[in-house]
């Protein structure tokens, strides 16, 4: 296929998955029940975390810890009490667990009173053509507090060549302005041009298949690789190409 061909192709299913509907059975329907910015970035930011393994579990385990929440997640944050956090005892979702949980009200609070939220601190250490730097930083200080040691495999690290996946996915969700109404867009000082494709199964084989990836693990330098493929289509708003890949591998087994 050509790169003109590719290209129209690729368009033609963004266009036909870039959709309200998409929302219906995806983890981004989680954000979208607040309507606060921070409730969306907070409740956004944990249902990403989840968000691996089969999707009517994920929806189900991240509608429960909203409600452990009081589906008020930024007030819950920053006023708990140490027996609110003893109603959060019990949640699990595969290998993340209720200490793991707990562990991310103390840091996400930490980040909104100490670092300004999450948004600030993406920003700050956002470069030009890539968030991948800006995730480490974002890791780093999201430990900076006394942590078990077990909870840092649930936020990835590029840097030590992780594809971090779904950190990618939350930052096209937060920072990618759709026309669509899916993403939510609303961080100002970040641009869809230096996001990176979730890259995960199903997108790293149909890229694949396309020829807009030839490393075989899906790890940081595939995702590096994908970029450049991507932006080489579309440098204003790669990502976009997101709902063309995991559509075309989840939803037509392509």
């Amino acid at each position: 296929m050509k790169k003109s061909e590719l290209k129209s192709f690729l368009d033609f299913k963004v266009e036909q998955y870039n959709t309200p509907e998409f929302i219906e059975s995806d983890p981004i329907q989680i954000p979208h029940q607040f309507s606060k910015k921070e409730d969306i970035e907070i409740g956004g930011f944990l249902t990403a975390t989840i968000a691996w393994g089969n999707r009517k579990s994920i929806l189900k385990n991240a509608n429960r810890l909203m409600e452990m929440l009081d589906r008020s997640p930024h007030d819950f944050i920053i006023n708990h009490s140490e027996s609110d956090l003893e109603s959060l005892t019990g949640f699990v979702h595969r290998t993340f667990n209720d200490i793991d949980l707990i562990y991310f009200i103390s840091a996400l609070k930490n980040i909104y009173l100490n670092h300004g939220g999450i948004e600030t601190v993406f920003t700050q250490y956002a470069e030009k053509d890539s968030l991948q730097p800006a995730i480490h930083e974002f890791k780093k200080i999201f430990f900076e507090i006394s942590h078990p040691p077990r909870t840092q495999k649930h936020v990835s690290d590029p840097l030590k060549n992780s594809a971090a996946k779904r950190i990618n996915m939350y930052l096209r969700w937060m920072v990618r302005k759709d026309q669509a109404g899916v993403d939510f867009g609303f961080w100002e000082n970040i641009h869809a041009s230096q996001l990176s494709c979730p890259l995960d199964v199903h997108s790293g084989n149909v890229a694949r298949k396309l020829k807009l990836l030839k490393r075989k693990a899906n790890d940081a330098k595939a995702l590096n690789e994908l970029d450049k493929a991507l932006r080489k289509l579309d440098a204003v708003d790669p990502v976009k190409y997101d709902f063309a890949l995991f559509g075309l591998g989840v939803f037509e087994k392509y």
